[in-house]
């Protein structure tokens, strides 16, 4: 080991985790850029990491064919009782599934070398920030989490002796024998990939995967999961948000919360460059946020993250332009397509299709070929900091006052562009029985509806039942100075399939309408499902919809919502007793109100 650790609860883990795992070395990573470089070299060594000769320090990855994604079949939240999970969680005993799972990491790291990356959620020090340790036998996850959190030794003069961290151990999986050739993407065989999380113990397992949020634990498995339950215990928010200041011509900052599940534009809206002349956006974060009460009785929020972990295909100049500049140097890019001339590629990106490319298999493709260049979930890896709308409050330590939630979804009928809560429990209605078509990012076929409450069900470390009364208390707690909410569907098409809405920094013109509805600018006019906005208050000069598109953007159909009602009933029966009574109640108010 190259350095001492002072901490006791640490230097004991290390210890535990190399007498179990055991590895032929063990590093403690420091965050600096020779590390990263010393990494990066690594993996030009191993082969398994392309240099992209287009983009300064930007390299290519292609995983295994059969780690391609979050394995959501394969995640667990481990509690000592099953209830305690919920029923959107998958649910092993503790003590089976950490007997399971030690088999699996006896001797998992010969051959490899342990890496133990301390790192921050949120800048190092923060109020709102947390601390996790990850231990690893993957560079590749080491040169991404240097990019999506805060890796420093900073953060072990933090824990100094007695400091708390958040457990985090990893392994792909795949010991090596004397002699034995590695392979370029190792990992585990799909049955034996376990993401497991312990929310009673703020402790997170992760085998057999080494990719994205299965292998980086300070994304989704601590930032959300355990997150999540820590939140809920100690009366603040994790939630799977984007956070975005929007300013007036006037100079008046907005900053609004977003929850769409992935793939629905999270990060095109959080980059979004507004249509409207004189109002501006920034990005303070793509993918999560924390947030807890402020002195003044507001919601303030962070992004805890430190990098922007993108799906590539579907992302150019034209619907985020942002993003695009954000990926011309420092990127890690995994599962895109190789040209001749040594850059990315992907479906969806400006510009002619290559000739000829190095398909994200690692075959030869051409436009003709049958198969698709990049996988549909490839992603890219940035550094926040390079977006060049990042705000320059995005390391706020208190955060920033939020005004608006927005909930959202994927759905090409039944749901109007946009539509206001009636009060914030009708609000967290919404969020309760959100529902969005099914996309590549998700497991599952694609075009199911699926009901994703707050675009949270892949990632809630606890009963959902009990995190909706936890939105629920919140909403008590910051009364009068809570959030405005909003629902917005930008994915409504026509009769012939065809989008009835822009999109991209079009969106900003909705945006404006909740902006000025938080004003008290706007009238809204009632419907069943909510306030929707007067037809002369949503500013769409210049963009050529016509009146028509505009009628069928707005249509609210009581007869298509009646027929919504099944299953939401279905969706809520399965939280039994923990679904809050007031949830109910907005059930039942609903139902009166379409007749």
């Amino acid at each position: 080991m190259n350095i001492d650790i002072k901490n006791k609860k640490l230097s004991d883990w290390i210890k535990e985790a190399a007498d179990m795992c055991r590895p032929d070395d063990i590093y403690v990573c420091n965050g600096s850029a020779e590390e990263y470089n010393l990494m990066i070299k690594k993996l030009l060594d191993h082969g398994s990491a392309i240099q992209l000769k287009k983009r300064p320090n930007s390299y290519l990855f292609r995983s295994d064919p059969g780690d391609v994604a979050r394995v959501e079949d394969h995640t667990y939240i481990s509690t000592s009782s099953k209830d305690e999970a919920g029923p959107t969680n998958n649910w092993i005993d503790p003590v089976q599934l950490k007997e399971t799972m030690k088999g699996l990491y006896n001797g998992c790291m010969k051959g490899r070398t342990m890496y133990v990356i301390p790192f921050s959620m949120g800048p190092i020090g923060f109020p709102i920030s947390k601390i996790g340790v990850e231990i690893t036998d993957s560079p590749y996850v080491v040169i991404n989490m240097h990019i999506m959190t805060r890796v420093s030794d900073r953060v072990l003069e933090l824990l100094s002796t007695d400091g708390d961290f958040i457990p985090c151990l990893h392994s792909i999986g795949a010991p090596l024998a004397e002699g034995q050739k590695d392979v370029l993407w190792p990992c585990a065989p799909i049955e034996k990939k376990y993401i497991s999380h312990f929310p009673e113990e703020n402790l997170i397992w992760s085998y057999g995967s080494g990719y994205g949020g299965n292998a980086l634990l300070g994304k989704k498995c601590l930032a959300l999961r355990i997150a999540s339950a820590m939140a809920k215990r100690e009366g603040w928010m994790a939630e799977h948000m984007l956070i975005l200041r929007l300013t007036s011509p006037e100079g008046k900052r907005y900053h609004i919360a977003a929850a769409f599940p992935s793939a629905c534009g999270k990060t095109n809206l959080a980059m979004m460059q507004p249509s409207i002349p004189g109002w501006r956006c920034e990005c303070i974060g793509d993918d999560i946020a924390w947030m807890k009460v402020g002195a003044d009785g507001r919601l303030y929020a962070i992004n805890p993250e430190a990098g922007l972990f993108g799906v590539a295909p579907g992302t150019s100049y034209d619907t985020n332009p942002m993003a695009m500049d954000t990926l011309k140097e420092n990127v890690i890019f995994t599962n895109c397509a190789l040209t001749d001339d040594g850059d990315v590629w992907w479906e969806g990106m400006d510009g002619d299709e290559p000739l000829h490319a190095i398909d994200w298999k690692g075959n030869d493709w051409t436009p003709e070929s049958k198969t698709v260049a990049a996988h549909p979930n490839a992603r890219f890896t940035a550094p926040a900091s390079q977006c060049p709308v990042i705000c320059g409050d995005w390391e706020k330590p208190e955060g920033v006052p939020v005004d608006i939630f927005i909930f959202g979804g994927r759905r090409s009928s039944v749901v109007p562009l946009v539509h206001e809560a009636i009060s914030w429990d009708h609000g967290v209605f919404l969020g309760a029985t959100a529902a969005s078509e099914t996309t590549a990012a998700n497991i599952g076929a694609v075009g199911n509806l699926r009901r994703d409450p707050f675009a949270m069900k892949p990632f809630c470390g606890y009963n959902m039942g009990d995190y909706f009364q936890h939105w629920l208390d919140m909403g008590d707690r910051v009364g009068d100075k809570a959030p405005r909410i909003f629902y917005v569907n930008w994915f409504r098409k026509s009769d012939d399939g065809k989008f009835l809405w822009p999109g991209f920094s079009d969106n900003s013109r909705v945006l404006k309408w909740m902006c000025e509805r938080v004003d008290g600018k706007a009238v809204a006019r009632e419907s069943a499902i909510g306030l929707l906005p007067k037809e002369e208050d949503l500013d769409v000069q210049g963009i050529g919809i016509s009146g028509d598109d505009m009628k069928e953007l707005m249509k609210v159909d009581p007869a298509e919502w009646k027929a919504e009602i099944p299953d939401i009933e279905q969706h809520f029966a399965a939280f039994g007793s923990r679904l809050p009574e007031r949830l109910k109640k907005q059930l039942e108010e609903f139902k009166k109100r379409l007749g």
